[in-house]
């Protein structure tokens, strides 16, 4: 299993990072360019991905004020998780941690590694941009 993880600090209480990110309707905003035809719901969220493929997730577990894990609705040609963690800081603010699980064989690793880590990277700073 490949894991990419990113982290960021946002100056706003855990509960209310997680309420942003609790719903998917929200995550459009996370999202970069090359991501498009986007729809969602509180829990359902599709989008194709430039030059790649169209995915659609859904919350498969939530732990109020802890973490979000979304997997794929239908069979993805290899199997993914994004998730989402927020941890209470102690000083009102709260780290948010973006990991994406990929269960990626050698050639896929070299190809996919580099841009999802640049996609979690991405979305962890917008997340920081958008929330402060």
């Amino acid at each position: 299993m490949t894991i990419i993880e990113s982290n960021a600090v946002i100056n706003l209480p855990v509960a209310q990072v997680y309420q942003f990110l609790a719903d998917l309707n929200h995550h459009q905003q996370l999202m970069p360019d090359n991501i498009y035809n986007w729809s969602s719901t509180a829990d359902t969220a599709s989008f194709t991905i430039q030059n790649m493929a169209k995915l659609a997730i859904h919350i498969a577990e939530r732990v109020e004020n802890e973490k979000l894990v979304a997997i794929p609705t239908e069979k993805p040609p290899f199997d993914v998780s994004l998730q989402w963690s927020v941890s209470d800081n102690g000083d009102g603010t709260t780290t948010a941690t973006h990991t994406i699980s990929a269960d990626l064989n050698m050639m896929m690793k070299m190809l996919a590694s580099g841009p999802l880590q640049k996609l979690a990277d991405y979305q962890t700073q917008k997340l920081k941009e958008i929330l402060g």
